[in-house]
């Protein structure tokens, strides 16, 4: 009598962005980073093509808009950072730090979906040694205060890393500093590059996660919460300060129950340490009325709930505003949310709910 082992089926792995063209302003290639990219490029055998400025590619292939779109997710363009007047970046830190700009990841929900509406390739900054100059003059004006760096408002760095080195930059030169900190947040798991680094406590790693019905309907071409959750024990082994951040929260069928399992399935994976020093940030979805219109052209069959007339209207500091929950349902969101933290991670410390 014969018996048949059932094998596993094989998790499908999230491999490295390789960009399918990519440009270069011809300044870049006077700085090494930007030498080493070309060279790397050329090694890959990427297409590789000339640009005047990164902020003007026309030319992308494409016969439709959602073709361009989609191509342009797939583009990188590598050029300087010339304005280095950095953003603020509340609640998450003091001020934005460029590195880079444009993610490959196709989240339908993502804020960048508007704010680099028109320019939704991804684009790299090679001066890097402008750009920590300019950090260093930030941090000496706040002295003694300490000054914050959000390495990751307008990109997601690590799934570029393995092309760009930057975030292996700035997490050395902030191990060095008495008054700068460094913080970013990802949802790709290739963080190899940034184990072996001294980074002296001075970089908070944290790590985009939500309830499985978010990620599988809104998250494609990101790494998957078992890759993300390698990646986090990872950094937490290295030593780094670990976060998660649980966004958007999204009020679905059964999210108690998609709330309460990524609790649970958190406390047993990620190896934390007794003195970890463990954050979460919570952010509720919202949207704006043109985020609306731009996330129904580019992802026409999501799912994502933007009935305008379910929610709550909610000014911006800038005089636009945004979709929100109604109070209540936010509310019962934050509670419930809360206290599983609390009840699978007691030592964990709550950033903000917004």
């Amino acid at each position: 009598m014969s018996t048949t082992t059932l094998e596993k089926p094989k998790r499908k792995t999230t491999k490295p962005f390789i960009p399918d063209l990519i440009y270069f302003e011809p300044a870049a290639l006077d700085y090494p980073k930007g030498k080493r990219i070309h060279e790397w490029a050329e090694k890959e055998q990427i297409p590789i093509r000339i640009t005047t400025s990164h902020n003007r590619i026309t030319n992308l292939p494409g016969d439709t808009e959602l073709e361009k779109y989609r191509n342009a997710k797939r583009t990188l363009v590598v050029g300087l950072r010339k304005t280095l007047k950095f953003d603020t970046s509340k609640p998450s830190a003091e001020y934005a730090i460029p590195i880079s700009t444009g993610c490959m990841g196709h989240c339908h929900y993502c804020y960048l979906q508007t704010t680099l509406g028109a320019k939704p390739y991804v684009r790299i900054y090679v001066n890097t040694d402008d750009i920590l100059e300019a950090a260093q003059g930030y941090i000496d004006e706040r002295v003694p205060e300490i000054t914050r760096f959000e390495a990751a408002c307008t990109s997601d760095p690590v799934g570029i890393e393995h092309i760009t080195g930057s975030l292996q930059d700035l997490i050395t030169f902030m191990g060095k500093q008495e008054h700068g900190r460094l913080r970013f947040v990802t949802k790709y798991h290739h963080v190899e590059p940034l184990l072996n680094l001294e980074h002296n406590l001075h970089t908070r790693v944290r790590f985009s996660v939500n309830a499985d019905y978010v990620i599988k309907n809104f998250e494609p071409g990101t790494s998957s919460f078992e890759e993300r959750i390698e990646g986090a024990s990872k950094i937490a082994k290295a030593g780094y300060p670990l976060g998660f951040i649980i966004a958007p929260i999204i009020w679905h069928e059964g999210w108690e129950q998609g709330y309460g399992e990524l609790m649970e399935k958190l406390a047993e994976q990620v190896q934390v340490q007794d003195d970890t020093d463990l954050t979460f940030e919570l952010i509720q979805h919202r949207f704006t009325k043109t985020a609306k219109r731009v996330i129904e052209q580019r992802y026409p069959k999501t799912k994502l709930e933007m009935d305008e007339a379910k929610r709550k209207y909610k000014w911006g500091r800038w005089g636009q505003g945004k979709y929100v929950y109604p109070d209540e349902q936010a509310e019962a969101l934050r509670m419930f949310i809360t206290e599983q933290i609390f009840l699978h991670f007691p030592d964990a410390r709550i950033e903000y709910f917004t």
